[in-house]
């Protein structure tokens, strides 16, 4: 599955790609798988490496690692891959314990280094490099005139044709070809303007993903948009394809100025010492060694040196090499700081549930436990503008409520008696599995408190919000409301001119998403399942920046 299979079905059912992506070694994997690998008995000593990759790496690391590395006196090196979203092991690295995080991390760009502050990562090397390139039809290409050149960035992201700018806080891609384009008209205020620009037109008409994009542009036509992906997205489309006896219209387009490259780095985390450390540099050797090059070069990518894959003419790319444009990491943060402010900021009152049924175990802790940390390493991505609140809520938890403020909802970056309401909700968070209740969950009873309160608290400069996780059903034993009690009240409160909308996360499979559905039906929002645990961070960020 690529890295943009598309998330998003009528009701999100969190089966993210790549994710990932998606999240967390203890905490999730999105859309990751995690091997254990056995070696052939002659191993006395087994030091386990965690080696986290972006999505589109992990079969081409689990290949390359599927072996323990047989070290001096008895010592194997035996890796444990796990393959998530760059943007979570980010929030990882923020959030977890230097014990629950990778030793070894190769995600799509060094962009996300720069992103993670002083995260103590050492770069020791390149996994394989794909140069970002805008994908569409054959048919559009022609259409367009494009056939013998192609324009610059800023003609041909700012132009006519249809645009599936990927999610730029979430790819490394969409940033890098809009920071191409600022580039390329030598940065300043029109430039900046230009930016602006692509990113109004990647809003014209209806929306489209990327992973629609690219079915777009391999089903043909000349209004197939366009797509800033990698070139080894568009080699590894065109080849399924072809694998299948399908055909694809999907080319790369190579703006006249050349192109910025995803430069698969890999970093090393922490400073491990004795055999850790020994275990670690010999992954990190398999990693950066010949072998990992051919099988890279057979997967689509490019080598340091910027050489194809032999069949690269007959999936879509084109051997030579485009002339590289470097990206300054700090610019390119500067620049998705500048492109936030241009979306209004969200201001979301947060409900856990805390009913006992959060002890239920999930890996090496609980569902409680995983929503804690899930929410924290969610809470270190978020802009400071952004305003959060968090209850807890079971039945009866506070003088006969069904819940309880933790956090009034303020902005993150806002100063609370010397401390940011940011670090105020990580500590609050962190209580959240003591805080666990006996006698079911008054989630009706919950949602409509929280909407009435969101809106006596309404900002009418920020898209607001109700966000809910419970990994139950309603139990409030007959005396709470019904959940047409509840629809019919939402209805009776809600106010086109000032919406709340009611975001949903149901948690494991005993959660009650059909209700969840209606409530976010009912209030313009959104529902989504993480019925598997390694979906959850996933779910959470996109929840927190769900903008309907």
């Amino acid at each position: 599955m690529g890295r943009h299979a598309d998330p998003t079905p009528a009701r999100r059912r969190a089966s993210l790609p790549v994710v990932v992506a998606a999240v967390v070694a203890v905490l999730l994997v999105a859309g990751g798988v995690t091997w254990f690998l056995s070696g052939s008995g002659s191993c006395d000593t087994r030091q386990t490496v965690g080696v986290t990759v972006a999505p589109e790496l992990g079969s081409l690391a689990e290949d390359l690692l599927a072996e323990p590395v047989e070290l001096d006196d008895g010592l194997c090196a035996v890796a444990e891959v796990t393959a998530q979203q760059p943007l979570q092991t980010v929030g990882d690295l923020a959030a977890l314990e230097a014990d629950a995080l990778p030793d070894v991390w190769v995600p799509d760009s060094s962009l996300w280094a720069a992103r993670a502050g002083s995260a103590p990562l050492e770069p020791v090397g390149s996994f394989a490099s794909s140069p970002v390139v805008l994908a569409t039809s054959q048919d559009a290409v022609d259409a367009l005139g494009w056939s013998d050149g192609a324009p610059g960035w800023a003609q041909a992201l700012a132009g006519e044709q249809p645009l599936a700018v990927p999610d730029l806080a979430t790819s490394a891609e969409g940033l890098a070809a809009l920071a191409a384009v600022r580039g390329a008209l030598g940065g300043g205020e029109d430039a900046d303007n230009a930016v602006v620009q692509a990113v109004l037109a990647a809003q014209r008409g209806p929306a489209t993903s990327a992973a629609e994009g690219l079915d777009a542009g391999r089903s043909g036509g000349v209004d197939a948009p366009l797509v800033p992906v990698s070139e080894q997205e568009v080699y590894s489309t065109n080849s399924a394809a072809a694998q299948q006896d399908q055909g694809s219209s999907l080319v790369a387009v190579y703006p006249t100025e050349g192109s910025p490259a995803l430069d698969y780095p890999v970093l090393r985390i922490g400073a491990p010492t004795g055999d850790a450390a020994t275990a670690v540099g010999a992954i990190v050797d398999r990693l950066t060694s010949d072998t990992a090059r051919d099988a890279a070069l057979e997967a689509g990518f490019r080598d340091a040196d910027g050489s194809a894959p032999g069949n690269a003419g007959d999936a879509g790319i084109r051997q030579e090499a485009p002339p590289a444009l470097a990206l300054d990491p700090a610019a390119v943060q500067a620049l998705l700081g500048r492109l936030s402010s241009l979306a209004s900021p969200s201001r979301i009152l947060a409900a856990f549930d805390v009913s006992t049924s959060m002890e239920a175990p999930v890996g090496d802790g609980t569902r409680a436990t995983l929503a804690r940390d899930a929410a924290k390493a969610t809470l270190s991505l978020v802009p400071g503008e952004y305003a959060l609140g968090l209850w807890a809520f079971a039945y009866r938890l506070e003088d006969g409520q069904d819940w309880t403020e933790l956090v009034p909802t303020r902005e993150l970056d806002a100063d609370v008696e010397g401390r940011s309401q940011r670090d105020i909700l990580d500590a609050q968070l962190d209580t959240v599995p003591e805080r666990l209740s006996r006698g079911g969950t008054g989630l009706y009873d919950t949602t409509l408190a929280a909407v009435q309160a969101a809106r006596e608290d309404y900002d009418p400069t920020a898209v607001n919000s109700v966000l809910v996780l419970t990994d139950g059903t309603n139990e409030d034993d007959g005396d709470g409301l019904s959940l047409s009690d509840l629809l019919s009240r939402l209805t009776e409160i809600s106010d086109p001119e000032r919406p709340i909308k009611v975001i949903g996360v149901a948690l494991g499979p005993d959660a009650d998403l059909a209700a969840l559905e209606q409530i976010a039906e009912a209030t313009g929002g959104e529902a989504y399942s993480a019925v598997d645990p390694a979906d959850l961070q996933t779910v959470l960020f996109d929840a927190l920046r769900q903008r309907g």
